[in-house]
């Protein structure tokens, strides 16, 4: 993820919250009571007052498949300035990752995130990378000042669908 942030989302980039796949959302390492729906949900991660925090250490791995193919534009991720999340490494259409072999593949791309990245400035991905996106995996491996818990306040990903004809919406044309 280059350094540089959209200043304003991009025309036809929109919050793919309405694209994700709840069912099959997970979240490792995360607090029992302060889990990934406060960062991620509508409403939820609005409320200043909730948050996801990792539980045995820094780390949080979250996993996010879509209801459809998507293409990944940017990534906003809020959390404290101390707490909050510090390098993060992204990947593209990999299922079932673990920390056991988290380090085994090489990250779509990798970010870390700012002082201003953390009060809500979104960083922009590769986006050759995220063309064709089932599913992301978001690896939070440290954070700011390496305390034992992370917290994360919003996780925003923005982008927009990757269109496909419906063949049942196609007209036959009729000969005159």
């Amino acid at each position: 993820m280059s350094g540089e942030s959209a200043s304003a989302i991009q025309k036809g980039q929109v919050d793919l919250l309405d694209f994700i796949d709840w069912s099959g959302v997970e979240c490792l390492n995360q607090s029992s009571t302060h889990s990934l729906p406060n960062a991620l949900k509508q409403g939820y991660r609005e409320d200043d007052g909730l948050h996801l925090d990792s539980d045995a250490d820094e780390q949080l791995l979250l996993y996010i498949p879509f209801t459809q193919v998507i293409k990944l534009h940017s990534i906003l991720v809020k959390g404290p300035e101390e707490e909050g999340p510090k390098t993060v490494k992204l990947f593209s259409n990999k299922e079932h990752m673990g920390f056991s072999n988290v380090n085994d593949y090489p990250p779509s791309d990798m970010a870390v995130l700012t002082p201003d990245n953390l009060k809500g400035k979104p960083v922009l991905v590769k986006y050759v990378k995220f063309q064709n996106v089932r599913s992301l995996t978001i690896f939070i491996e440290d954070n700011q000042t390496g305390s034992e818990i992370t917290k994360v306040q919003k996780i925003m990903l923005y982008g927009s669908t990757v269109e496909t004809t419906d063949m049942k919406g196609l007209k036959k044309i009729e000969d005159h």
